[in-house]
């Protein structure tokens, strides 16, 4: 079964990579379950999530699991019914960093040279045309030093 699963993904040209990933997040399914993953109920995907999140693996690493699961139910083992029950979990974005229009005028005034400082009113210049000063303002901002390099 492992040289048809590499078969597969060499036919749809995975990277190496991708195969090393693959192949190493079927063994931890096959390592779980404690047997083959193509003899698998419909609960035990659904089981090895649940595990693998109480172990603490970071979200990102979980969804590639989940994707060459996928890969290895639809296309190997052809038991899409192991695939359905699979969840790609949601990422939390970080917010962006904002700065307050004091903290800008800081940054300006800070920086030496006609060059950068002209590069830095550009740089802020299409949120001044949205009205994001406005909103920008009204924010609770850590006022810490922030360093450009440019």
């Amino acid at each position: 079964m492992r040289q048809r699963l590499i078969d597969d993904m060499n036919m749809r040209r995975f990277s190496r990579e991708t195969q090393r990933n693959y192949l190493r997040d079927i063994g931890r399914l096959t390592t779980f379950l404690g047997r083959l993953p193509d003899t698998g109920t419909t609960d035990d995907p659904r089981r090895f999530q649940i595990e693998q999140q109480g172990d603490g693996v970071p979200v990102p690493t979980m969804n590639s699991i989940v994707s060459a699961l996928r890969f290895f139910f639809t296309h190997t083992v052809d038991r899409p019914d192991l695939a359905r029950k699979l969840v790609r979990l949601t990422h939390p974005c970080k917010l962006p960093v904002v700065l307050s229009r004091d903290e800008v005028a800081r940054l300006l005034n800070a920086t030496t040279g006609l060059k950068r400082q002209a590069a830095l009113s550009v740089w802020r210049g299409p949120a001044r045309g949205r009205g994001a000063d406005a909103e920008v303002a009204d924010c609770a901002i850590d006022a810490t030093p922030v360093r450009s390099r440019l």
